[in-house]
């Protein structure tokens, strides 16, 4: 995954009127927190930050920041991100310090491959799951999981206990937990109700 690069400002100030007025010119107040360092009030302008979490790995981009002080050259990943239900601007984001020699906690979304024979056979498939909550080294942070739903026949599911992951990259949902599944009736059943 590549890293991107956004430039940060510190700031002195924090409350609602404050934010207000960076929204208002364009930047996103936010905070920059993790292990070892205090919380620090940060604004960011809303353009980079767009560029930053657009494309492959999204909010999982590996963020390198630009300013701001001591924390110029840290590495980042964004940890929540709030925006406007109506307009969608960016109201506020909150970026985790992160080491790259230590595991991070990341929500990775799932991408379906294949077209499942339950669904040829007539069965509707359902994804159950949109993404998953995964841990691992920031080097080895998929931009999504793939689940090859080929073989899935109506009637059957699978579940995130039968995902095969990369080395050091382990999911932590529930491995009972349904990804996918394809339900309805086979053709055969449909035929003997009819008959």
């Amino acid at each position: 995954m590549q890293q991107k690069t956004i430039s940060i400002e510190q700031r002195e100030k924090a409350g609602k009127g404050v934010s207000r007025k960076l929204r208002a010119v364009g930047r996103v107040p936010g905070v920059v927190y993790g292990k070892g360092i205090e919380p620090v009030a940060v604004s960011v302008d809303a353009k980079e930050l767009a560029a930053a979490i657009v494309g492959e790995g999204g909010r999982n981009n590996l963020i390198s920041l630009q300013g701001g002080g001591s924390l110029n050259g840290n590495t980042v990943i964004v940890a929540d991100l709030q925006k406007a239900p109506l307009k969608g601007t960016f109201i506020s984001v909150d970026f985790h310090k992160i080491n790259m020699d230590e595991k991070v906690r990341v929500h990775v979304p799932v991408a379906l491959i294949g077209t499942a024979l339950g669904a040829k056979e007539g069965g509707m498939l359902e994804l159950v799951m949109h993404s998953l909550d995964l841990e691992c080294l920031p080097s080895q942070i998929p931009e999504h999981v793939e689940v090859d739903v080929t073989n899935l026949a109506i009637g059957h599911a699978i579940h995130v206990g039968e995902l095969v992951l990369a080395a050091g990259v382990k999911a932590l949902d529930d491995p009972k937990a349904t990804i996918v599944s394809v339900h309805g009736k086979t053709k055969e059943e449909v035929t003997v109700e009819e008959g």
